[in-house]
C-alpha cells in the first residue's frame, strides 16, 4: 500500500493529465474552423507546462518515482507522436515536410528501446542541451502547424512555412541527439561472451 502511494503525488498527477489530454487535442482536429484548432493548441501547451512542473514539483517536493521517471517520456512521446500523426492526417504536414516527422518519430522509438535496455542494466541516459533544443522547436514547430492550413495563411505570416522549418530544425537535432544518444548507450550493447 505505501509504495502505492508514492505512485499517487501531484508530479505524477500532472503526467497522467498529459496522457489523458492527448485524446482530447486529436479529437480537435475532426472539427472545422479555427476555433477547435486553438482549443487544441491551447490544451497542447497546458500538456507542455505540465511536462516542466512535474519535474519541476517531483525534485522541490522530494516525489521522485520510478513510476514518473518511466511515465514521463512516454507522455511526451505520446502526445508529440499523436500530433505529428493528426498533422499527417490533416494535410498539413504533407510532401517533403512529412520527412522530418518520420525522422522524429524513429529517433523517439530507437531512444526509447535502448533507455529501456540501458535502464534494465542501471544504467542512465541524461538528456542534453541540445536534446532540449529539439524539444523546443517541436513545441514551435506543433502548434504553428495545428493552427495552419497549407496554402490559406496570410501572405505575411505563412504559418504552415515557419511550422515546417521549425519542425526540419528539430528533425536535424533529433538525428545529432540520437546518434549521440546511441554513441553513449551502444558500448553497453555488447554481448558478453563467456
Amino acid at each position: 500500500m505505501g509504495k502505492d502511494k508514492k505512485k499517487i503525488n501531484i508530479p505524477n498527477l500532472l503526467t497522467i493529465g498529459r496522457i489523458w489530454a492527448i485524446p482530447l487535442i486529436v479529437a480537435t482536429f475532426f472539427f472545422e474552423g479555427a476555433l477547435s484548432a486553438w482549443i487544441g493548441v491551447i490544451l497542447f501547451a497546458l500538456a507542455g507546462i505540465t511536462d516542466y512542473m512535474d519535474g519541476y514539483l517531483a525534485r522541490h517536493l522530494n516525489q521522485l518515482s520510478a513510476f514518473g521517471r518511466v511515465l514521463d517520456p512516454i507522455a511526451d512521446k505520446l502526445l508529440v507522436g499523436a500530433i505529428l500523426l493528426m498533422l499527417a492526417y490533416t494535410g498539413r504536414l504533407e510532401g517533403f515536410a512529412i520527412i522530418p516527422a518520420v525522422i522524429i518519430m524513429c529517433r523517439e522509438i530507437l531512444v526509447s528501446g535502448l533507455r529501456e535496455f540501458l535502464a534494465e542494466i542501471k544504467v542512465g541516459l541524461p538528456v542534453t542541451k541540445l536534446a532540449k533544443w529539439k524539444t523546443t522547436f517541436q513545441m514551435i514547430a506543433i502548434p504553428v502547424l495545428m493552427v495552419s492550413k497549407p496554402g490559406e495563411a496570410p501572405a505575411v505570416l505563412h504559418l504552415d512555412w515557419i511550422g515546417v522549418i521549425a519542425l526540419w530544425f528539430a528533425a536535424i537535432m533529433t538525428v545529432i541527439t540520437g546518434y549521440d544518444y546511441w554513441k553513449s548507450g551502444s558500448k553497453y550493447l555488447k554481448d558478453e561472451q563467456k
